[in-house]
């Protein structure tokens, strides 16, 4: 316990280790809350669904925090439902005895100085054999209705108002966004910059039904600029799911890896210095073979032909890491600490050879491992990370590298999606930070020649 007491001591004197251990504890705090909050199951679903679970969403929209710097400038998203709203109140009239109005009002309250992206009104009807019909009009803040359109409703039906364009061609090649939301007269093609027309919104639907219980729903989408604080991707998908899980598969990864490949690493080289003769030599001329080899060539043709499983990739990241170069640094220290003579003195009293590698010399050099440790995880989480971005990444799993990998195919940099690339770029610079600064002071605490005076 002393042991503990004085080597946290020694560390807080180094403020870049407190530094480094504040971002690693915010990481490790982001991991558990995802893997209890999202379970793994939940995220891949969500992260794998298509337009049922993202529909809602825009596409391509910014993080909600940037509406801070832009003045209320990007739209957020609205999203109103007539089947799961108590506010809004539906009206029904008999007209003969099988049919029956379906009126009700999609009534919200648009603040934002910018124009949304696009407006979706998903239609949904129930019958047996005759389709409800739809009549649908636009009621401005100023008392304008702007007729939308009718339509014969069936299951489920989707009303494009944004690429309609029977309502382009009436707005005058005006995208029906901006014109639906401009002030009166400013809605002109040949106007660089109309002006938003804040207040109160409705979409009206004078609906027919033409069974007794035949039902009309709908579900007016309203697409933002904005949305949540990581914003979304070109599938409607928020970032935020990939950003999270993100953050305990890059620790996962970087710390097995480490621990693997490092400790595995030691071992062989305490028994083949310990032992030496044709077990050492072995080693010796695996690790040369072993040098000699491309490793990033190997993990690509390894995810192209065989499987990009991450856990698999993992694996070998730790075969592939156990006889490298290190193997003979730590030869070289541990020739050293094996013509000690409490290792002869060991030997004397009968300590089998294991003992002696294991209780003896090993924890001799172990304090030299442990900032090499430390340091290692950033690079196996950058390899992970690479991978994905090379398109060998695990096709299931949410990662920061796949996230930066699909930003790359749909070109995010030059449609000017610049959150897409920065956030996961962010967080693997964060993520290398904290664990690099760690690692220096360490290594100034075990290694004496590197102490400040």
């Amino acid at each position: 316990m002393k042991n503990v007491i004085d080597f946290l001591r020694d560390l807080a004197h180094y403020r870049s280790a407190l530094f480094g251990m504040i971002i690693i504890g915010l990481l490790i705090l982001i991991a558990i809350y995802t893997v209890i909050m999202l379970p793994y199951d939940t995220a891949i679903n969500l992260w794998r669904g298509g337009e049922e679970v993202w529909g809602d969403n825009p596409r391509n929209a910014l993080p909600a925090w940037m509406n801070v710097f832009a003045g209320n400038s990007l739209a957020p998203s609205i999203v109103l439902d007539s089947s799961g709203s108590p506010n809004i109140k539906k009206q029904s009239q008999e007209v003969s005895a099988d049919m029956r109005t379906a009126d009700f009002i999609l009534p919200f309250e648009y603040t934002s100085d910018g124009f949304p992206n696009e407006i979706n009104l998903f239609l949904s009807a129930q019958f047996k054999q005759k389709k409800p019909q739809a009549t649908i009009k636009w009621k401005t803040p100023d008392g304008r209705e702007v007729p939308l359109g009718d339509m014969t409703v069936g299951l489920r039906e989707r009303f494009a108002i944004s690429i309609d364009q029977k309502l382009i061609r009436k707005f005058n090649d005006v995208n029906p966004e901006i014109f639906l939301f401009a002030k009166p007269g400013t809605a002109d093609s040949r106007k660089d910059k109309p002006e938003v027309l804040k207040g109160q919104y409705a979409v009206v639907i004078e609906g027919l039904t033409f069974e007794p219980d035949s039902t009309l729903d709908a579900k007016l989408v309203v697409y933002g600029q904005t949305f949540s604080w990581a914003g979304t991707d070109h599938k409607r998908r928020d970032l935020t799911i990939a950003l999270m899980w993100g953050t305990p598969i890059a620790l996962a990864f970087g710390f097995l890896a480490a621990v693997g490949s490092t400790l595995i690493t030691f071992s062989i080289a305490a028994i083949g210095s310990y032992f030496g003769g044709w077990l050492d030599a072995g080693i010796q001329r695996l690790t040369e073979i072993n040098a000699v080899l491309p490793f990033l060539t190997t993990l690509i043709l390894i995810g192209t032909l065989y499987t990009r499983n991450i856990w698999v990739i993992l694996g070998v990241v730790i075969l592939l890491g156990i006889f490298s170069l290190s193997i003979k640094q730590y030869r070289a220290m541990f020739l050293q600490v094996r013509e000690l003579p409490y290792i002869e003195a060991a030997s004397s009293y009968g300590a089998s050879k294991l003992r002696i590698v294991f209780r003896y010399m090993m924890p001799k050099i172990a304090p030299v491992l442990i900032p090499t440790f430390v340091t290692q995880i950033p690079s196996f989480v950058f390899l992970e990370a690479s991978l994905a971005v090379l398109g060998l990444g695990d096709p299931v799993i949410p990662t920061w590298g796949k996230i930066l990998h699909d930003a790359y195919v749909n070109g995010a940099l030059y449609k000017g999606y610049y959150y897409w690339v920065i956030e996961p770029a962010v967080l693997l610079m964060v993520a290398g930070l904290g664990f690099a600064t760690i690692g220096f002071a360490l290594d100034r605490i075990f290694n004496p020649r590197l102490r400040e005076l």
